[in-house]
This record gives C-alpha cells, sequence and structure tokens, in this order.
C-alpha cells in the first residue's frame, strides 16, 4: 500500500503529479481487469482530481456538458458509479458528492476530512482506525461489511481565516 499524507489536500504539494500518479494507477487497474476506462470515465476522474475537494454529480455533470459529453444525468450518473465500483473515488455521503480516491487499488477503509468551509476533502487510508472499528464490531457480535468514516471541520486555512 503506498503511503499517503491525506495533509496533502490542505497544504501546497505537486498537485499535478498528484493527479497524475491516481490516474496513471486507475488506467493500469483498468488494465489488468478488463475495466473500460471510456473517455467519459476517464474525464470524471480527471474533473475529480482537478481539486482536493467533492464535487457533486450535477457539478460534475455541468463540466462534461460543457466539454461535449453529454448534458443528461446518466451520463454523469455512470461513470461516478463506475469510478466508485472500480474504487477511483469515493461517495462522500455528508456532502452527497464525490471525491477522488487518493489509493486505488489499495485495499484500505478510508477515513475522510472535510472542511465545513470550503469543502476541501483529504483522504487517510489510516488502518488503525479500521482495525479499531473491526475491534468494536468483534467486541459486539457485529460483522462489519463497509464502512464510511466522515470527520467534517476546518482545514488549516479556513481554520486561520477564521481565528483572525
Amino acid at each position: 500500500m503506498t503511503k499517503r499524507d491525506p495533509s496533502c489536500a490542505f497544504h501546497s504539494h505537486d498537485h499535478a503529479a498528484c493527479a497524475q500518479d491516481v490516474l496513471a494507477r486507475a488506467e493500469a487497474l483498468c488494465g489488468e481487469s478488463g475495466a473500460r476506462l471510456t473517455p467519459v470515465r476517464r474525464r470524471v476522474l480527471e474533473i475529480l482530481l482537478e481539486e482536493h475537494r467533492a464535487m457533486g454529480a450535477y457539478d460534475v455533470l455541468e463540466r462534461l456538458a460543457a466539454e461535449g459529453f453529454g448534458s443528461q444525468p446518466p451520463v454523469a450518473y455512470r461513470a461516478l458509479e463506475f469510478l466508485v465500483d472500480q474504487g477511483f473515488a469515493h461517495r462522500i455521503r455528508r456532502l452527497n458528492a464525490f471525491a477522488a480516491c487518493t489509493a486505488p487499488g489499495d485495499s484500505h477503509a478510508p477515513v475522510f476530512f472535510i472542511c465545513k468551509t470550503c469543502k476541501a476533502v483529504a483522504e487517510s487510508c489510516a488502518q488503525s482506525v479500521r482495525n479499531e472499528v473491526d475491534r468494536v464490531a468483534h467486541d459486539l457480535g457485529f460483522a462489519v461489511e463497509r464502512t464510511n468514516i466522515e470527520a467534517l471541520g476546518l482545514c488549516p486555512t479556513c481554520a486561520d481565516e477564521a481565528a483572525t
């Protein structure tokens, strides 16, 4: 599993390299599995990778329509569903939105840190969080099938602005 710094969404980093790495991993994984990363699916992933923030399906659809990919909601929803199913994107339930996965192909139970002001999203793949959820579930006799942990707060930039 590739170690990633979840704070990179909140601090300066080589974002172009970050996005290219995720896109290259998605292409390689599709090649291995036989899944098709069609032009629309690829463009949706690129749109999600442009910023470390969650985007609603209609925000994605607006971008697709402006670029000539179609303006009907199923265009965006089908592409987003594919990306989520393949592990290339996550649905951020709190925002009813989607964000690109920072670790496609790695088995993980992500924790999302969501800035309530600017909507930036950082993804952490800390296995220790999932281990603790599994431990408590085991004590309760509960079988966890899926987790989606979302922490809402302020990113460093918004926290600094709120303090002044």
